[in-house]
């Protein structure tokens, strides 16, 4: 790996120097688009709209244009007046306890490595957070934008998560689930029953890029058969789909334990009502004894 970033976290009055490296990488296989008719491959040129020429990186600005059409110019220059952290300093704004964080503000992760000969200041930090189950926020400054970003430990490293701003999350507002009716008990303890039979440890490494791994077999395919090109599928019959809407629930939970190996868990309304039904033909039963019983009662009578 290499290094994106060099500076230090304040932690108070404690100087740490780190390294600051991406914490995770793509592995999708990456396409260029190309003219379908030749192969050719599609390139992207900058062109001013008003000369007409080709404009070099160097010599692009960033603008912005308001809601009525005026248009802002703004340079590197300009940038640089703006409010930020130091380039280069990592400050620990505030300790906070860690399950008070939303996941769904956790933006990029990146690894922090002492760059220090005698990393005690690190490791001090780093057993800190440990012990006190605390993340800190701190401010971090990439590419000329300062981020929120949380600083915690992951298998003894300091790890950087940036962290969304507030005003970004969006908020949850879906009219369907204003009146949508509340579950019913026994739909609740079969769905928690299915969820029972369905728990486990987490272990990534049980799952895997099902996608990824089928389109590079699709792509050797083709390289092996020196064409450039995908050979045509042979025809497939659809495969039957199940409703779109589940009526009846309870069932559909049922048969879900059923394909789990969880059989013997049965619904007990269900098993009540087929009571109820039963009862009828008890019923039955007995009148139909009585009426046979019947000749012997009235001989008894007369008798």
């Amino acid at each position: 790996m290499r290094s994106i970033w060099k500076g230090s976290i304040a932690f108070g009055l404690v100087n740490v120097p780190v390294k600051v490296y991406t914490a995770t990488e793509d592995h999708d296989i990456r396409f260029h688009q190309v003219h379908g008719k030749d192969g050719g491959r599609i390139k992207y040129d900058r062109v001013c709209q008003v000369c007409g020429n080709s404009v070099q990186f160097a010599d692009i600005d960033k603008a912005y244009t308001s809601p009525d059409g005026e248009q802002v110019v703004l340079t590197d220059e300009d940038f640089s007046k703006l409010p930020a952290a130091e380039k280069h300093e990592i400050p620990v704004l505030e300790f906070v306890p860690s399950d008070q964080i939303d996941p769904v503000l956790f933006d990029k992760s990146y690894y922090l490595e002492p760059d220090s000969a005698t990393p005690k200041a690190y490791q001090l930090l780093a057993a800190t957070l440990e012990r006190i189950d605390k993340t800190a926020l701190v401010h971090f400054t990439l590419r000329q934008k300062t981020r929120l970003a949380a600083l915690r430990v992951r298998d003894g490293v300091l790890v950087l998560q940036t962290l969304l701003w507030p005003d970004e999350v969006r908020a949850v507002e879906f009219p369907s689930l204003e009146d949508a009716p509340a579950p019913r008990p026994q739909e609740l303890k079969m769905a928690e029953t299915l969820v029972e039979s369905m728990s486990g440890d987490f272990d990534p490494s049980e799952y895997t890029d099902e996608y990824q791994i089928e389109l590079q077999k699709l792509l050797d395919e083709a390289i092996a058969s020196g064409t450039g090109k995908v050979e045509p599928a042979a025809e497939t019959e659809p495969a039957e789909q199940a409703d779109a809407e589940v009526v009846d629930l309870v069932a559909a939970l049922q048969r879900s334990l059923e394909a789990s190996g969880r059989r013997d868990a049965a619904p007990e309304k269900p098993a009540k009502k087929a009571a109820k039904k039963a009862a009828p033909r008890k019923a039955a039963s007995k009148t139909a004894a009585s009426k046979t019983a019947e000749p012997k009662t009235a001989t008894r009578k007369g008798a």
